[in-house]
């Protein structure tokens, strides 16, 4: 083991070579083998070094999490932005299979082991992102439920055709099950593209123009409106959106 924290490297670049550490023994040994022992010992430094840096286990593990996320995440901002964000969520929704299918290790880092009501920093940024995607559907008026439902729904499926594949063994892997259930997400999500905005409103019921009117608000930087009356607005119209149609 060479000498430890005790040299001349920076917190913040032994916080990245601990990282990088950890990066290896998950992609060759595996989530079972990343012991903070391990870790130390592959960026030869003491175990309680970690503890400094991270505070525990579960802070180099939210770090890990990040690290491999990066990739998706710079990848994601890459994708083009067209005029129809149905179909760039639909490439969204083909980035993140292809990631969890390629990266299976860091996903079920990422989703697989969240703690009851918890989810990883790097989980939450992948789904503000989706979030943010969804919201300009939403724009658009072709959203058929609120944004944070339609939200809730995409992660929901993702994530469980991903774990699904990546608990399979490869040979009964179907890829048409991830594409089928993006088409029936997006089919329960969203409306057609009509041209003319009586149809589109029909289309996507009152979901569409609430979720509408909403993302406008949004994105006002001053509403004459007290926070209260902010909260109760956003309050209605989620409630107006998610009323199944059919049901008044």
């Amino acid at each position: 083991m060479t000498a430890d924290d005790a040299g001349g490297s920076s917190s913040e670049t032994l916080h990245h070579k601990i990282v990088l550490a950890a990066a290896d023994v998950l992609e060759k040994e595996g989530l079972d083998a990343l012991s903070t022992r391990a870790v130390a010992a592959r960026a030869g430094v003491f175990p309680p070094t970690i503890f400094r840096l991270f505070g525990d286990k579960e802070g180099l593990l939210e770090a890990l999490g990040e690290h491999g996320f990066d990739i998706y995440l710079q990848a994601k901002s890459r994708l083009p932005r067209s005029d129809d964000p149905v179909a760039d969520l639909r490439l969204a929704w083909d980035l993140h299979v292809e990631f969890g299918l390629t990266q299976p290790a860091y996903y079920v880092l990422v989703f697989g082991r969240s703690c009851s009501g918890h989810l990883s920093r790097a989980g939450r940024k992948a789904v503000a992102e989706l979030q943010g995607m969804i919201t300009r559907v939403a724009a658009a008026g072709r959203l058929r439920m609120s944004v944070e439902r339609a939200t809730a729904l995409m992660h929901a499926a993702g994530v469980g055709v991903v774990s699904t594949a990546i608990n399979s063994p490869p040979e009964s892997r179907d890829p048409e099950t991830a594409r089928v259930t993006r088409e029936v997400v997006l089919d329960a999500m969203t409306a057609p593209p009509e041209t003319d905005p009586v149809s589109r409103a029909r289309g996507a019921g009152p979901a569409g123009p609430a979720m509408a009117l909403r993302a406008v608000l949004a994105a006002e930087e001053e509403l004459p409106l007290s926070p209260g009356e902010e909260l109760l607005l956003v309050e209605l119209l989620n409630r107006l959106a998610d009323v199944p149609h059919g049901d008044g």
